[in-house]
């Protein structure tokens, strides 16, 4: 196995553990454990938790901006509409096969919150997603399409939060793609008058 395929591996069981348990499981033997590996492999790739955390960041960023690229290449040159559709597919996603990686994700930011050291990792993350987001706004027209996009991702941040983790997420059913699309437009029609 080569050596960014075992690190993508050791990321994404790392993933995978911080949504299953939290941060206070995401140890270097129970990532070694969830992926599978010798004991000590995680340790060998990511010395410290630190570095653990920021590989989780720029994978959950590489995962996040592979599902856009996935889902816009089927759509061509795109309109508000099909934006909004692809929008509401993605957050669909995010909401049932990717729930795990947005849980992690919303976890291990707030993490960034309290140890300054892990901030640069998160933010290189976020302007991951914030530059494909404004590249979409842009090919809509967007006047200004770096605040446009601040705004958007906030939008959807809120949205798989309330959905995911929110105080009614365990009592509502997750909506279908149908029903996101029209809230989506809004979104995308608020960013675009930005």
């Amino acid at each position: 196995m080569s050596i960014p395929h075992r690190r993508e591996l050791i990321a994404d069981a790392a993933i995978s553990t911080v949504a299953a348990a939290g941060l206070r499981g995401l140890t270097h033997r129970a990532v070694d454990a969830a992926a599978g590996l010798p004991a000590g492999s995680t340790s060998y790739y990511f010395r410290t938790r630190s570095a653990l955390i920021g590989a989780c960041y720029l994978r959950l960023a590489e995962l996040s901006v592979a599902d856009v690229d996935r889902w816009e290449a089927d759509r061509g040159h795109p309109d508000l509409d099909s934006a909004a559709g692809v929008m509401a597919a993605l957050l669909h996603h995010w909401l049932t096969e990717g729930r795990d990686r947005q849980l992690a994700r919303f976890e291990l930011s707030l993490e960034a919150t309290r140890r300054p050291e892990l901030r640069a990792d998160l933010q290189a993350a976020g302007l991951a997603a914030r530059s494909k987001v404004a590249a979409l706004l842009a090919a809509l027209g967007a006047p200004r399409p770096a605040p446009a996009a601040e705004l958007l991702v906030a939008w959807t941040d809120g949205l798989l939060y309330d959905r995911l983790a929110g105080a009614t997420a365990a009592t509502r059913p997750v909506p279908d793609a149908a029903e996101l699309a029209p809230v989506v437009r809004r979104m995308l029609e608020a960013a675009l008058a930005t």
